[in-house]
């Protein structure tokens, strides 16, 4: 029997395609399972805000009569606006090691593409840039994080022997936290405070609805991310959706905002403490206990690892050392804290900016992961 492609038209295949990629992965120790509600969610026309301007299909692949693999065919009409590309995406990727899936389901994302007048597939990426995206290809025994792609090193081999060519490569960094901050970095931090004017501004709860914190933070990671590779800019529904998701789980120690003598945003920094171990403990589930796991991680017994979420310079701010403001004001909060280091989300190997911001610390870049891009 060859394999069959199945197209997701229920709410029971849906739930096959979330919890395949726990089935695949269920021993590993470095994989770090998503909630299944955030995948409904996600999946979900109705609640995924990034659905006003994409559109997709989820497939799943059997053989033998048993589920072997599953992607997501997506095309993102805004970004390939804004590029000027005929793309369709594949994310959501996972497979067993036989060569006749993985193709099978790539070859159901070109015809999908191919039927809807694109020339040229690319992935893994989701919907936008703030879901997981990139397939690992270096780190394989390093513990993911919640908002990375983890995936066996075959994967990588399928897709080239499958003809498909490196677009965009992203690196990831293992950051101690130091017991001190260097003088020197101290000195320079202080001097474009007062060389720019700038202030460090700690926020408050009330204030992301009532003085619009978190519309001006969003707003900003628009502008700061337009130039990379495959962003398109946050609809305000999308916004609104992070705001109501994101914010309220955030302990507002871990951000650090920068703001000039006008009071304008021009530079964020968020982090939290990392939830992979009780994401794991979870085992995607909230109920009956996951919710503990996480609760505990978050409010009660911190981990010893935090995860950098996002980094943000207004455009004319930057290469002006505006971003280790965030750091100065957020390190000695993880010294107090008690953590030991941090994880970067992934970072386009070629935004040299950004990665020179690690200089000052000690640290390793640890993870590598890949889009891969294949014209019909």
């Amino acid at each position: 029997m060859g394999i069959i492609i199945k197209k997701v038209s229920s709410k029971q295949e849906l739930k096959t395609f979330i919890r395949f990629n726990y089935e695949l992965y269920k021993n590993n120790p470095y994989s770090v399972p998503d909630l299944y509600d955030d995948m409904l969610n996600t999946f979900s026309q109705k609640k995924n805000a990034a659905f006003e301007f994409c559109e997709a299909d989820y497939f799943l692949a059997y053989k033998d009569g048993k589920v072997a693999g599953r992607v997501a065919a997506i095309i993102n009409h805004r970004a390939n606006e804004t590029w000027n590309k005929k793309e369709v995406r594949f994310g959501w990727i996972d497979f067993i090691d036989d060569m006749e899936v993985s193709s099978a389901l790539l070859k159901q994302v070109e015809e999908w593409g191919k039927e809807r007048g694109m020339e040229a597939m690319v992935g893994p990426l989701g919907f936008t840039d703030l879901d997981a995206e990139g397939m690992l290809i270096e780190g394989y025994d390093q513990l993911s994080t919640m908002s990375t792609i983890y995936n066996y090193p075959y994967y990588p081999v399928h897709m080239e022997k499958l003809g498909f060519e490196k677009e965009a490569d992203w690196v990831e960094f293992k950051l101690m936290v130091p017991d001190k901050l260097p003088d020197k970095f101290v000195r320079i931090s202080e001097i474009i405070l007062q060389k720019y004017n700038l202030k460090i501004k700690k926020l408050k709860r009330k204030e992301i609805k009532e003085k619009n914190y978190g519309q001006k933070i969003f707003d900003l990671i628009n502008e700061a991310y337009a130039p990379l590779y495959g962003f398109s800019k946050m609809t305000q529904g999308q916004i609104n959706q992070y705001i109501k998701m994101y914010l309220p789980l955030i302990d507002l120690r871990m951000v650090s905002l920068v703001e000039n003598e006008q009071g304008e945003l021009v530079a964020v920094g968020i982090s939290m403490p990392s939830l992979s171990k009780a994401l794991q403990k979870a085992k995607g589930r909230m109920l009956p206990f996951g919710w503990y796991h996480l609760l505990k991680a978050l409010f009660i017994k911190k981990p010893k690892i935090l995860d950098l979420l996002l980094v943000g310079v207004k455009p004319e701010y930057q290469s002006k050392g505006v971003n280790a403001l965030l750091f100065y004001d957020l390190v000695p909060i993880y010294q107090q804290m008690g953590f030991e280091y941090g994880e970067s989300n992934p970072e386009l190997e070629v935004n040299k900016k950004v990665q020179a911001q690690w200089s000052a610390f000690e640290s390793v870049q640890h993870k590598r992961r890949r889009a891969f891009r294949k014209s019909f």
